[in-house]
Parts: C-alpha cells; structure tokens; sequence
C-alpha cells in the first residue's frame, strides 16, 4: 500500500525563489538534497512540492502520464507569474503547433536568412554581446516563421523584438525574484507590451487579407483558425496565438546557442573542426553544451491522485501537489566526469556511454521518452547551422576572463550569463 506523503523528510525552511529571496536557487536545493536524501517535500508560498532525485524516483517521473501529472499545467502556473492571463484565453493554435515535419524546413531556410541579416548587422568587424546576438536571431528567425508579412524586418520588426523582450515568459524563472514587483504592478508593462504586438501582428494580417498569394505555413493555419471570427475579434485572436507561440518557442534554444559558442570559443581544435564543416561534431557541442547549461526544474503538477515510487517506497501524492526534479543536480554529478565538457559523450542525440550510469535518465539535454523537448531535431538542426555560419564567418576573441556564471536565481530552464559575454570579432 501507498504510504502517505509525511513519511518523506520536510525539507524545513527551504523557500523557492519565486515566493522568496534566495542566492542561489539550485544550490537551496541542494542544500536540502543533503540534508535530506533523494526525495523531500518542500513547502513554499502556500504550494507543495515532492522533489525527487533518485534513479527509480527520476524513472518514476518520466513516466507519470500527463493527464495525471502535468507539464502543460505546471508551465502555465510558471509562466503565468510574468505574462498576462490575456495571453492564455481563448487560444486556437499553440506552442505545440510548431514542429510539423513540413514546417521545420522552412524555419530553417528562415535561419538562414535570418543569418544573412545578422552578418549585413555586423559588418566586417567590432565587438558583441554573444546572448544578444543570439536572442536577436531567434526573434528574427521566429518571427519571420509564424508572424505574417513583414514582422521580420524594419520598423515592425524593432517594435516586436522590444515588446517581446519584455514578454519574455522565461523571466518567470531565470528571474523568478522579481515577480512580485510585477505582479505588484498588475502586469503593467506586460500589458502594455502584449497590446503593442497585438498592434503591430494585427496590420500583418491586413497585408496577408491583401495578398492573393495563399500561406499554407503556421501563419496560415493561425489565420484559418480564426476565419470565422469577425474581423477584430480575428485580428486580435490571430496576433494573441502568434504572441503566445513566440513567446514559448525561442528563448531556451537561443540561450544554449549562446553557451555552445562560449564554449567552442574555449576550445580552439574543436572549433577549428566545426569552423571547417563538421556537422556531426557540431551537434555533439550543442547537445554538450545545453547538457551542462540546464537549470532547468522539470515540474508536473498533480491533477488526479498518484502513486509514485520515489526509490525509497510508494507514496500517495494528491491533486495541488508538483512533482518535480532539477536537472543540474543530476546532469554534472551521477558520474564521474560529467562536470566537464566533453562533446565524444555523445552518440547522435545519446549518450554514447549511458550503461554506465544507474539509470539513464539522471542525464539529459532535451528530456526522456515522450516527455523529450519536441523541438530537439529542429534545435540541433538551428544551432549546428548557427553555430558554423557565425564561426566560419567571423573569427571571434572572447573579452571575459573566467567562465560566465549562471544568473544565481534562475530556476528553469537553460542558463541565461549572469554577466555579459563579450566578443571581438572580424570577418574571416
């Protein structure tokens, strides 16, 4: 029989970053890990978590079924922290329209020339900040996949990307510390930023109305979904989907982009073999360096009653309840030698020695089973091309002088720098 949950250790004062001040928030974590053994509960601003991190509790995890334990609720309880409920209401086409086979060609082919606007804005040489430059990829790249004409270049471009800089639902847990200001401010600038990308995506759809030309990509679809709609009613449920669909799809992948070239940076012979074609070597480095760049907490919170098996025993978790593991608790330390970057652990998108750990679930890049990020095949796809365009495009000199840090709050995720990540740079 199940036992009850109070069988499990209380990890007793331990508060998570979004209900209170904390230095860093995987290191509280870790705290009560030792403290605690592999599987605790944590009270926090009235909500109530059992992390686990055992091989058979990590197992047990990946397998709970999503109608009974949620991703998609435990995301939108985080993300709603920063955006507005507005954003959430209604929605016809979502985040997890995105990855059709046939629409990750074309996201590719707008890499590429997203990629040839990001050269023309370099020039020939000058100095960059790296977690810039690839957010401001990612924006340009999404937006020309799924926001309608013209969203991906000029003016309407440059008010998108400040408004969504300010959208940006990653905030919710790279800097869960300051939610309260925000929603002390009752989503103020949020607000204001959603109804400037409603303005700008609203006009697009207008020019698309224009065109003769049909769009069978996402924009399409979004439009189509709202056919039926009167006309502002349509607009502004189009730009809503478009909005919501940016906002989940970029930051994480173009952050991990930013911490695979660091990394190549700092190390010159596997650069110089990407910078010289390698592809198969290049996906190897961004698996590796997304790998070591997770921060993420892998949440599912509870819908139905569970029996779960932390490893220790079976417990009985009800509904209100998060289930949760963090990653960079497990990716660097159930092996010997996983602190290091070493992209031959790797075997396609496995790692090549996976037998060697207790479960091969303690580490990962991109998720287990059917819990895997959609987005893998695409995202290594992205930054394998990334990668080789900009550093076989321009020869970069790093300016830090230690490793970059995570931002010490943050607690989901792939690490955004703490500091800036500076780089001279001259075109080859």
């Amino acid at each position: 029989m199940p036992a009850p949950l109070d069988v499990l250790p209380l990890a007793d004062g331990v508060g998570l970053p979004w209900d209170v001040p904390v230095d860093d928030a995987v290191g509280v974590i870790a705290a009560a890990r030792a403290s605690c053994g592999d599987s605790f509960v944590v009270r926090s601003g009235g909500s109530e978590y059992l992390f686990t991190f055992s091989p058979t509790g990590v197992e047990s995890f990946y397998a709970l079924p999503e109608g009974v334990a949620s991703k998609g609720v435990a995301d939108y309880l985080m993300l709603r922290r920063k955006l507005p409920d507005a954003l959430f209401a209604g929605r016809r086409l979502l985040p997890s329209s995105l990855f059709r086979r046939d629409d990750v060609s074309s996201y590719l082919a707008h890499l590429d020339h997203a990629l040839d606007a990001t050269e023309d804005e370099l020039g020939e040489r000058g100095s960059v900040e790296l977690f810039a430059l690839t957010r401001r990829l990612g924006h340009r790249m999404g937006l020309a996949s799924w926001a309608g004409p013209g969203c991906a270049e000029g003016d309407a471009f440059e008010e998108l990307v400040r408004a969504f800089d300010v959208l940006d639902g990653s905030q919710a847990f790279v800097h869960p510390d300051a939610m309260a200001a925000v929603a002390a401010s009752g989503k103020r600038d949020e607000r204001t930023a959603l109804d400037d990308v409603a303005t700008v995506i609203e006009d697009a759809v207008r020019q698309h109305d224009s065109e003769s030309q049909p769009d069978d990509g996402l924009f399409g679809r979004i439009v189509e979904a709202w056919a039926s709609e009167a006309a502002e009613v349509r607009r502004r449920g189009i730009a809503m989907d478009v909005a919501l669909i940016h906002i989940a799809s970029m930051s994480n992948l173009m952050a991990a982009l930013g911490w695979a070239i660091v990394d190549l940076l700092g190390h010159p012979e596997q650069l110089r073999l990407v910078v010289a074609g390698d592809a198969d070597l290049a996906q190897r480095c961004a698996l590796e360096s997304t790998r070591l760049a997770q921060r993420s907490i892998m949440a599912r919170a509870v819908v139905e009653p569970v029996a779960f098996d932390t490893g220790a025993g079976v417990v009985d978790v009800p509904p209100g309840w998060t289930i949760a593991t963090l990653l960079p608790l497990l990716n660097t330390s159930v092996a010997p030698g996983l602190e290091g970057w070493e992209p031959a652990r790797w075997n396609r998108h496995r790692l090549a020695e996976a037998g060697a750990l207790a479960s091969p679930m303690l580490v990962t890049a991109f998720g287990h089973g059917k819990h895997s990020c959609p987005a893998q095949p695409f995202s290594l796809s992205a930054m394998t091309m990334a990668m080789t365009r900009l550093l076989g495009g321009y020869d970069m000199t790093p300016l830090w002088e230690d490793y970059p840090c995570p931002v010490p709050a943050q607690i989901g995720g792939v690490a955004r720098s703490a500091g800036r990540c500076e780089a001279l740079y001259v075109r080859r």
